[in-house]
């Protein structure tokens, strides 16, 4: 129960911080900025690793999770209740956002700027070069261990600035308000 508890805790901030840069920079013409919204990202992830990945291994994503199942490194019994613990906390970060924020009308809703097939497509090689990382990191030599939350939070801060003009949507102002939801 313990690290169901930390998953939900973990998939709450990565949304709540996440989107909610991505609603605040949309309600503020901009102040946030695309590269402000893709740090949040990273930061929330390297934040959420240290502080619940010895307890659940902060997947914080269902893909993540799915990730590591595919990989022989997750038991089968676990990947439903995870995904559950994250689609809650992530549903509850999103019902705070918009009793935050009502007037947002898409409360950072993934618009592709370009095609959905350009989109798609970037968005599975970005997930396929995250859960790399992911998995590089979180075996292998103490030190890799101790720096993993660096190199996780760091891959998702790049993809969601090399993204997020392509996979997110550009508001009335022109200023991208949306990145990689990682």
């Amino acid at each position: 129960m313990k690290k169901l508890i930390a998953e939900f805790l973990g998939t709450f901030a990565l949304v709540f911080a996440g989107t909610g840069a991505i609603v605040i920079d949309n309600i503020t013409g901009g102040s946030v900025s695309h590269v402000g919204v893709a740090l949040s990202f990273g930061l929330i992830v390297l934040v959420m690793i240290y502080s619940l990945g010895d307890i659940s291994g902060a997947h914080i994503n269902p893909a993540v999770t799915i990730g590591f199942w595919v990989a022989r490194r997750f038991e089968s019994n676990r990947v439903l209740p995870y995904i559950a613990s994250q689609c809650a906390g992530a549903f509850a970060a999103s019902a705070i956002l918009r009793l935050l924020f009502p007037t947002d009308a898409t409360l950072g809703a993934t618009i592709p700027a370009s095609s959905t097939v350009q989109s798609f497509f970037l968005e599975l090689i970005l997930t396929a070069l995250l859960m790399f990382v992911i998995l590089g990191v979180s075996t292998g030599a103490r030190e890799k261990g101790i720096t993993a939350g660096i190199a996780v939070g760091a891959v998702i801060g790049l993809e969601a600035m090399l993204a997020g003009p392509i996979c997110g949507r550009v508001n009335e102002s022109g200023a991208f308000t949306r990145t990689s939801n990682r």
